[in-house]
């Protein structure tokens, strides 16, 4: 069975779908069926192995390479989610809901119009659907999105000057805890550690690992230890270059972690 993975947008989630008989290469647009309808994608891995988490019973197959066709059908339908996106507004804004319309798009074979959305609180906006499915003959989903999704979806520059990580390179957003950045040693000040969504910075789980790990084979802040020049107490940590420093009688002395030998 060939399984591959494909993207519906630049910085979504990669979804694996199975591949029959289709000769695709990287970077190939295709045309999947889903619960929604028929999807254009893009194929970003191929002969996937690694099946271990997905369940393959439930799993559906791409239909046929896009033909131009197909092409000209998504480029359309991009285009009318727009002008459904602006019309939403409007009638959102009528209706007095109190909601933020971000993006619209439609299903290939345009069986259904989809509105991503933040609001601050639930609304309730069934007549918002009705006046959307009587205006586009088609089924209607809204979806309200948390904060970080919607930064996933805007996009933007982060504190490092890169666009942001979760819309450019990453599959899914992992859970961020303020652990991570005790465990680092950074200050928590939330202009320092939050990310534009508000939201504890993404890029903290890359390394947390190897500080994690580090630690271990440091001392504590604050711990009495001795040392070749004496007893003293560990005053600061190099974390990332296992080192340390101790005051002993007023002189602060650094020292390197003797890390154990592990096995290869």
């Amino acid at each position: 069975m060939n399984i591959v993975g494909i993207r519906f947008k630049s910085f979504g989630n990669t979804y694996f779908f199975i591949n029959d008989d289709l000769e695709l290469h990287l970077n190939d647009y295709v045309v999947v069926d889903t619960e929604n309808g028929e999807q254009y994608a893009k194929v970003t891995e191929l002969d996937v192995e690694n099946t271990k988490n997905l369940d393959v019973d439930k799993m559906k197959h791409i239909l046929r390479i896009a033909t131009d066709k197909d092409v000209k059908q998504y480029e359309m339908n991009v285009t009318k989610a727009k002008d459904a996106l602006e019309f939403a507004r409007k009638e959102a804004k009528e209706l007095g809901l109190d909601m933020r319309l971000l993006d619209a798009s439609y299903t290939l074979d345009r069986k259904q119009l989809t509105f991503n959305f933040t609001a601050d609180d639930r609304v309730d906006f069934r007549e918002l659907v009705k006046s959307l499915a009587a205006s586009f003959k088609t089924r209607i989903e809204l979806h309200q999105i948390g904060v970080r999704d919607k930064s996933k979806l805007v996009g933007g520059l982060g504190q490092c000057g890169r666009p942001l990580c979760c819309g450019s390179f990453l599959n899914g957003i992992e859970t961020i805890s303020i652990n991570m950045a005790k465990n680092q040693g950074l200050a928590l000040n939330p202009t320092k550690i939050n990310g534009l969504c508000g939201r504890l910075l993404c890029c903290l789980s890359y390394e947390d690992e190897v500080y994690t790990c580090h630690r271990k084979e440091l001392p504590s802040i604050g711990q009495k230890i001795k040392t070749p020049d004496g007893e003293g107490k560990v005053v600061s940590l190099d974390i990332l270059n296992k080192k340390y420093s101790v005051d002993i009688d007023g002189e602060i002395k650094q020292y390197e972690a003797k890390c154990p030998k592990r096995d290869k």
